[in-house]
């Protein structure tokens, strides 16, 4: 039997379970130009129009095949014609940095970089991807063949926040077989994206495995299922998470979080393991937690009474401080070095968005204050040894310099006379300290 295309009453259904939205709703929806997300792309316009709002479709051009140019502004037609406004962001890496996961893996982080930055600048809440069944199923059988927990197994969220942005996909519980058919109800080609073939990538080896798992009862709609029951137990458990958070750690504005020890040793070891995890993603900055070996090595000192010098994991200093825990950004890993000009905000350290304003100097290098920093900082404002901040976070916070000079340190409210430009800052991780609630469709 062929599939069906996606119904306006049904996709009407799947926005209001990624919802809310305003009044007027605004969108941006990722677009390569694949059957997917062409077919997302087209259903959200449409209702759009119907609650009275907009979209903007956003394509990011890696330049990783000497085509995709040429399909973004492929893409840019076929929505021009369907009255859609269309937008291509470029990627342009560093030609001399070496990509620790690789290629692909610092292609993607950079794609989600470039959507999430470009809604932030336009005020644009909510970022609309095409994740479907199919990947969601994938995306299970990859996690499990990778020893995934729970968070893992669970696979996508329906709704995630990602600096800033709500990251919506309203579309895992489709399938690509609906929309195509979609796409073909409504006369639209799409791009077949060779990559999607080769079998150098893990996704596209084990898409291949799927006829053969359908075979013996594990066909995509069950496995989707699988990840949707696995979905309702994670967020039960970030529920208790948030609850935990919030009645035993404290987190600061300068990027470190105080934790109840003893609160923490009495949640249940899931819920517990879960807190010290977001812990240690939120101090260091990452878009992953630490492996469940270390963390779960880590959390058993920790509920023990023999912890009683510093650990380091997930780029964080682990510290016991009577009762409780100190947990702070490990010098060593803000090792970030990024050049500032006046009227131009700066991310630092994957976790601090720094503004200089107009004034002098009007460009400044951004870097870890350290113990260099620190020397020089007492130095010149002596009273500053006893600024509440504790000694072992000071070294990892942001600073500015000029040259060899020490322009400013503002968590410790230092700015030499030679700055006259104002300075906004804030501690803006990409995951936020509280889980948002692991959403299912």
């Amino acid at each position: 039997m062929a599939a069906a295309a996606l119904s306006s009453v049904e996709f009407d259904r799947l926005m209001q379970s990624v919802g809310p939205f305003e009044a007027r709703p605004r969108l941006a929806v990722a677009v390569s130009g694949g059957s997917d997300s062409l077919a997302l792309v087209l259903l959200a316009a449409a209702w759009a129009s119907r609650s009275g709002g907009e979209i903007i479709a956003l394509t990011v051009d890696h330049g990783l095949r000497p085509e995709a140019a040429a399909e973004a502004r492929q893409v840019g037609r076929w929505l021009k014609a369907h009255r859609v406004r269309h937008r291509t962001l470029r990627w342009q890496p560093d030609p001399v940095m070496h990509f620790a996961g690789g290629i692909q893996a610092a292609a993607r982080a950079a794609r989600y970089g470039l959507l999430t930055e470009w809604c932030r600048a336009q005020g644009i809440l909510h970022l609309a991807v095409a994740h479907q069944q199919e990947d969601q199923a994938e995306t299970m059988l990859l996690r499990l063949a990778r020893g995934s927990g729970l968070d893992g197994l669970a696979a996508m969220a329906a709704v995630a926040e990602r600096d800033g942005v709500r990251l919506i996909r309203p579309l895992l519980s489709v399938s690509r077989a609906r929309l195509r058919a979609t796409l073909s109800q409504l006369g639209q080609a799409w791009i077949e994206d060779p990559t999607n073939e080769n079998a150098a990538h893990a996704r596209v080896r084990m898409r291949a495995l799927m006829p053969a798992l359908a075979a013996e009862g594990l066909d995509t709609p069950r496995l989707a299922a699988a990840t949707a029951h696995l979905g309702s137990a994670r967020a039960a458990i970030d529920d208790a998470v948030a609850d935990l958070l919030a009645a035993a750690a404290a987190m600061s504005p300068a990027g470190y979080v105080r934790v109840d020890r003893i609160a923490l040793a009495a949640a249940p070891v899931e819920v517990s393991l879960r807190a010290l995890s977001r812990c240690l993603l939120t101090v260091g900055g990452g878009d992953y937690g630490p492996r469940l070996e270390r963390l779960t090595r880590l959390h058993r000192a920790i509920c023990s009474n023999g912890f009683t010098s510093a650990a380091t994991l997930g780029g964080c200093r682990i510290l016991p401080r009577r009762g409780q825990l100190l947990i702070c950004r490990e010098p060593a890993a803000a090792r970030e070095v990024v050049d500032i000009r006046a009227g131009v905000a700066a991310t630092w350290d994957g976790r601090f968005r720094i503004a200089l304003g107009v004034g002098r100097p009007r460009t400044l290098t951004l870097r870890r204050l350290g113990e260099d920093g620190w020397t020089k900082l007492t130095a010149a404002a002596p009273d500053l040894r006893r600024h509440p901040i504790p000694p072992p976070v000071r070294p990892s916070l942001p600073s500015l310099w000029q040259g060899a000079e020490l322009v400013a340190a503002p968590h410790l409210g230092y700015r030499s006379a030679a700055l006259s430009a104002e300075i906004g800052v804030a501690f803006v991780p990409p995951t936020p300290f509280v889980p948002t609630r692991f959403t299912v469709a």
